[in-house]
């Protein structure tokens, strides 16, 4: 590997949300944080360079977003998932949740209808719930280890409540689902025959293993005129603190909609984010192939070890993301007993699967982009805990 994964780094005087918030948080400081979706790895060095050389100019005014940068992010669109897109479709945004926030506050009014599957990246909830929108929820289906869409419901939800917003998570954060073309074209169907907008949150669209990722807005062109496709460099490259994202909207009446909204917010991306993004898109791609390989090899590790050593867990296999979701609810735990075993008696921060929905109550989300040896002494630490039961 050119590329360190193994590094380990000290955080004690970095500002890392990740590491430095434990005892804060009410961790000891000895826990091992395995929760929020950012990772234990230095950028690419051209990113790096990039921002060095802009910070040693030294002028650091108002920006604009160029069309190189332009021009870049829907080259890496066209290279990775063959979407061909246009400039004049992308509105940039200072990250994924704000583009959503924006979208919701765009398209719906206050008492509509936000169509959601649970369990699901928490802030969907958040976003509807804050700018007082109703949550319609469409719970996925775990069956046979893995997670399928409930179609008749899916449009039940749709009929019975009238969301006039569908929230896509596509790869799916938390349960790693990558959809197929086939899964996403009845999803895209029911909402085209309904009249529901999609805002697809395709921001770990480039992690994916087991089948390719299929951005939704691309697979027909009924889907692309009622879509808002939600892009980001952060999670590939470990630079969400640098708040780039880049949002897809075909149609010019939503396109009109979207950016007077975020108009009267009054948010831009900065400076830097246009400088990282730019760099990561033009010069990032070998740096995320071996980033890949290493993530697959945590994933397999952690698999396996849980088949061998926690039978009373189950792994839920990912088909994307570097995210796994492990089910807990076969130990026989309450809630409170559960967090109990993670973090005071197994040391770890994870995400508590509560957190994504009802329908993530005993299960935890781990984060598996840190150095294979803190990933080897996590597993441990679980079996210790749930040895001693």
């Amino acid at each position: 590997m050119d590329c360190c994964f193994d590094a380990l780094y000290d955080y004690k005087n970095s500002c890392s949300a990740k590491h430095t918030l434990l005892e804060k948080s009410g961790h000891t400081a000895d826990t091992l944080p395995l929760w929020v979706a950012d990772m234990d790895f230095k950028s690419p060095v051209e990113i790096i360079n990039a921002l060095k050389e802009t910070a040693d100019f030294g002028v650091l005014g108002y920006c604009y977003v160029p069309d190189k940068y332009l021009d870049a992010v829907c080259k890496w669109q066209k290279d990775y998932f063959d979407w061909e897109t246009s400039k004049e479709w992308i509105v940039p945004t200072p990250g994924v949740v704000n583009a959503i926030s924006i979208a919701i506050r765009a398209f719906t009014q206050p008492g509509d209808g936000v169509l959601l599957q649970r369990p699901v990246y928490y802030p969907f909830t958040k976003m509807t719930e804050q700018n007082n929108r109703i949550v319609v929820n469409s719970p996925l289906v775990l069956k046979n280890n893995t997670y399928q869409i409930d179609f008749e419901d899916f449009e039940k939800q749709i009929v019975e409540n009238a969301p006039k917003l569908f929230i896509l998570c596509s790869p799916h954060n938390p349960v790693g689902r990558v959809w197929t073309k086939d899964e996403l074209a009845r999803m895209g169907d029911i909402c085209v025959k309904h009249g529901v907008i999609v805002v697809s949150d395709e921001i770990h669209e480039d992690f994916a293993f087991t089948r390719p990722h299929i951005p939704f807005a691309s697979i027909k062109p009924e889907f692309a005129d009622i879509s808002v496709t939600c892009t980001a460099p952060s999670k590939t490259f470990n630079i969400p603190a640098l708040r780039a994202s880049n949002i897809f909207i075909p149609n010019e009446k939503l396109r009109e909609s979207f950016v007077a909204e975020k108009e009267r917010c009054a948010i831009n991306i900065n400076l830097m984010g246009i400088v990282a993004c730019h760099a990561a898109y033009t010069c990032g791609a070998d740096w995320l192939k071996q980033l890949k390989a290493y993530l697959q090899t945590n994933i397999w590790y952690v698999r396996d070890f849980v088949e061998k050593n926690l039978p009373q867990i189950k792994f839920i296999e990912p088909d994307g993301t570097f995210l796994v979701w492990l089910d807990f609810r076969a130990l026989g735990l309450s809630h409170d007993e559960l967090i109990d075993l993670i973090e005071k008696k197994a040391r770890l921060w994870l995400d508590d699967g509560a957190m994504f929905g009802e329908e993530g109550e005993g299960f935890q989300r781990v984060n598996i982009a840190s150095p294979l040896c803190v990933i080897e002494e996590a597993m441990q630490r679980l079996k210790t805990a749930v040895d001693a039961l």
